[in-house]
């Protein structure tokens, strides 16, 4: 049993359509291929083109989407003494003819499966010839779409026609950079006798934790005794396939297991799981857990709960796309930095978008190592969807395909249908423009479930997010179920959020450009500029530089030079989204959980992401993870008055004295109160702010404070900051050079908002500890800074690295544009 990886010794070809003068050197010749790899990668890498992130190249670059291009390789067989050949591709991106020595293996039409063909009788000895042929996925979407009729979907290409990531065709975060390619491995898989074709390990079966169930499904050449064995935890389960069958099931509580916690709940402890039969074997670490969805339906609406081996786990949570638009350019340290991202900031759940790709086995690795859930889409995104045979047939085929993949990981804890296409049948007026034509339910509430229910039973369902688990409720209604939250950013300000009482809020976002080394890397107009030519095109949303602007509503004055602007909405960007965590757990029980728009970005751009594709953290990382802390604090409005809503995720009971103080911006203090709180684990309490407090005669220039048992802080300012009589220079900062970079040391000398080194600005691979750091007069903090030795110390503690929102008021001046 061996499988032998096709790496080496690939070409790739242009095998049709008009190519632009300027590169007419591309069709001459072969040109040095990397497998895994996709067009753009190889042409980059020849130096053929330009990055396709930099300036205006995406649209220089379009017409590689609308050509053919062939992979070619020739590699030498010896017989290995192994009775059946087949060649397996993990990955095609998207419209394929595959051919082995000049005879035609097959077609495909879809880049989310794995496809396995027998070559005995093609295979030779010695040198072999394969070839992999790709038609322009544009041309072929557009061609599928007038044979399967013209259906409702974002953006300019018809994606919802053809199985390849939606996002791939231009998204309102990412570039329309339309790929081909050998995207996934691609080798000989040699056997004899028989071979595990799938083994699905399911744990948590009728809801105790402990209990495996574990199918298999083998692939045989003759008719006999096979013994199926497994060991795990100290058990050992076996049964014998007889005949010619070809499955087995084995189930047993494993007594010894250790159970499997998300992260904050106790240790993601995984078992190695052994799965032999004849000489085959699968091996895999695998985590003891129960999951189940309550949407059991109450006097509030119907909640969305997720529980773990019987504990409720309030959801912290992030959306993720793609971290690449090249797909195989995503390696498993790079998806790594980006967990650790998720840990650091508090999160406990990552919602693989619909748009996207079901992820590398890396990815799901590390969700279970890490304790972090994962909420796994079926690939359908915010379109209108045939449910033609030709359609139908490869969702049925790529859903059990990627299920039996998954359904190992502890971590993936929810399958849901698609993303907005529910809503979208509901309010995007797609009903006349279908005029009865199909449009996916039949997948959202037959096909998808159906296939959950057989391959991965101990997984809940849920046919669409948002969704309100009731065919008689809006799907986007907060009280039922799921919610995305999308006025806020398009339309309204946010303080909207404060409007709403979700049960589960599965989006909801903000934009904030990319670090300034991140962006002015790719962006180079001249001189910068918010609207110039360049920046607009790393600007997806529609008209998403005006809704930046005004955005900034009454919480920020409008900036006036382009490093105040790039502060100015990397700041408002931060609050804006932090009002709404802070606002949905003030509304606990009844809320059960947020993920944010979005975790990470796929190219230099300016987007919803908390960490920019350079992996350097926005403000707002910072302010998520302050958050999405175990124990958070916020003063919230309630009725005219102000609260102090504390909400307790931990296993402790949070207990003390609350010290409640209103001073001025330069440190007097005008009035204190002291109460005792006690809030009990994973619960939430109110605590009144007396009138004393909460009233003054003078917003511009005081603040109530609130300091916690823990440390834990909350500000409430009267009056927006360009109301605030903030001091123009707060604070002074020395920094020192110390191990491994510098130490910068911040002393307030009136109140300092949000002060924030932006150390990328004086290296690109500068990275800072903490930001948005609030400072009461007198008080310090200390930012550690990373960085390579012999910078210029001092450049950390002046602008434009250091920042406050106190800078942004401190004159009033000329908004640009």
């Amino acid at each position: 049993m061996s499988f032998s990886a096709l790496t080496d010794g690939w070409t790739l070809h242009h095998a049709g359509g008009d190519v632009p003068e300027s590169f007419a050197a591309i069709p001459a010749r072969p040109i040095p291929a990397t497998v895994p790899g996709v067009v753009h990668t190889d042409l980059l890498a020849a130096g053929l083109i330009p990055d396709p992130y930099v300036d205006d190249n995406e649209a220089l670059l379009a017409w590689i989407g609308h050509n053919d291009w062939a992979y070619e390789t020739t590699f030498v067989w010896t017989p290995d003494g192994e009775s059946v050949h087949d060649l397996v591709a993990e990955g095609l991106d998207t419209v394929a003819l595959v051919t082995l020595n000049g005879a035609e293996i097959a077609r495909t039409r879809n880049q989310h499966r794995t496809y396995r063909w027998p070559v005995d009788g093609i295979l030779r000895e010695g040198e072999n010839r394969l070839r992999v042929e790709f038609a322009s996925p544009i041309a072929y979407a557009r061609e599928r779409e007038a044979v399967l009729g013209e259906r409702p979907h974002s953006y300019v290409h018809p994606f919802n026609a053809i199985r390849k990531s939606a996002c791939n065709f231009g998204w309102d975060w990412g570039p329309a950079l339309v790929t081909s390619g050998i995207w996934r491995r691609i080798g000989i898989d040699s056997w004899s006798g028989c071979r595990l074709a799938t083994v699905r390990p399911q744990t948590g079966v009728g809801g105790d934790p402990r209990r495996l169930r574990l199918e298999v499904e083998l692939q045989r050449e003759v008719a006999g005794d096979i013994t199926v064995r497994a060991e795990v935890a100290g058990a050992v389960l076996e049964a014998v396939v007889a005949g010619e069958a070809t499955t087995a099931v084995l189930e047993a509580v494993i007594p010894d297991a250790e159970v499997w916690w998300p992260r904050g709940y106790g240790a993601p402890a995984l078992s190695s799981l052994v799965v032999t039969a004849g000489a085959d074997r699968w091996e895999k670490r695998i985590g003891f857990r129960a999951v189940e969805i309550d949407t059991t339906p109450d006097d509030d609406g119907t909640p969305f709960v997720v529980r773990l081996n019987g504990r409720d786990v309030y959801v912290r949570g992030a959306n993720w796309i793609p971290e690449d638009t090249f797909f195989p350019r995503v390696t498993r340290e790079r998806l790594a930095e980006r967990f650790r991202d998720a840990t650091d900031a508090g999160m406990n759940l990552l919602r693989v978008w619909g748009g996207g790709i079901y992820e590398s086995d890396d990815f799901y690795d590390l969700a279970d190592e890490n304790g972090i859930l994962v909420w796994q889409d079926f690939l359908l995104a915010c379109a209108a969807y045939s449910e033609e045979a030709e359609l139908w047939d490869e969702f049925a085929a790529e859903a059990r395909d990627n299920v039996t993949r998954l359904a190992s990981h502890a971590s993936l804890v929810v399958w849901n249908g698609g993303n907005e296409n529910i809503w979208g049948w509901v309010d995007w007026k797609w009903r006349p423009q279908l005029r009865g034509a199909t449009w996916g339910d039949g997948y959202y509430q037959d096909l998808f479930p159906s296939i959950v229910a057989e391959l991965a039973p101990a997984t809940p369902y849920s046919p669409g997010s948002p969704y309100g688990f009731s065919r008689y409720v809006h799907p986007n209604d907060p009280a039922h179920g799921t919610t995305h939250i999308w006025d806020v950013w398009n339309q309204v300000d946010y303080d909207v959020y404060r409007d709403y009482r979700p049960r589960f809020v599965s989006e909801f976002g903000f934009q904030g450009p990319a670090a300034w080394s991140t962006l002015f890397s790719v962006v180079h107009d001249e001189p910068a500029d918010p609207y110039g030519p360049l920046m607009l095109v790393h600007q997806k949303a529609v008209d998403g530089n005006g809704k930046l602007e005004r955005g900034l509503g009454a919480h920020i004055a409008a900036p006036a030079t382009i490093d105040d602007w790039h502060w100015a909405t990397q700041l408002n960007q931060a609050r804006a989204v932090a009002s709404g965590i802070a606002h949905f757990r003030s509304l606990h029980p009844l809320n059960q959980g947020a993920i944010v728009w979005q975790l990470n970005d796929c190219w230099p751009v300016i987007s919803w992401a908390a960490v920019d594709s350079h992996g350097i953290r926005k403000p707002l990382w910072h302010a998520l993870r302050a958050v999405y802390a175990d124990r958070f604090a916020s003063l919230q409005p309630r009725e005219g008055a102000v609260v102090l809503a504390l909400h307790n995720d931990s296993d402790d009971a949070w207990s003390g004295t609350v010290v409640l103080r209103r001073v001025t911006l330069d440190g007097v203090e005008r009035a204190r109160v002291e109460r005792s709180v006690h809030v009990a684990a994973r619960s939430a309490a109110l605590v009144e702010v007396p009138e004393t407090l909460s009233a003054t005669g003078d917003p511009a220039r005081g603040v109530l404070v609130a300091d916690l048992p823990g440390g834990e802080r909350a500000f409430w300012f009267f009056d927006e900051d360009p109301a605030l009589s903030l001091d123009p220079d707060p604070v002074s900062v020395s920094v020192r050079a110390v191990d491994g970079g510098y130490e910068a040391t911040a002393v307030a000398r009136a109140v300092a908002k949000d002060v924030t080194l932006l150390v990328d600005r004086v290296h690109a691979a500068a990275r800072v500890d903490r930001a948005l750091v609030t400072l009461l007069p007198g008080e310090s903090a200390v930012f550690r800074i990373e960085a390579p030795e012999g910078l210029d110390a001092d450049a950390f503690g002046r602008r434009p690295v250091l920042r406050s929102a106190n800078d942004l008021v401190a004159v009033a001046q000329p908004a640009l544009g």
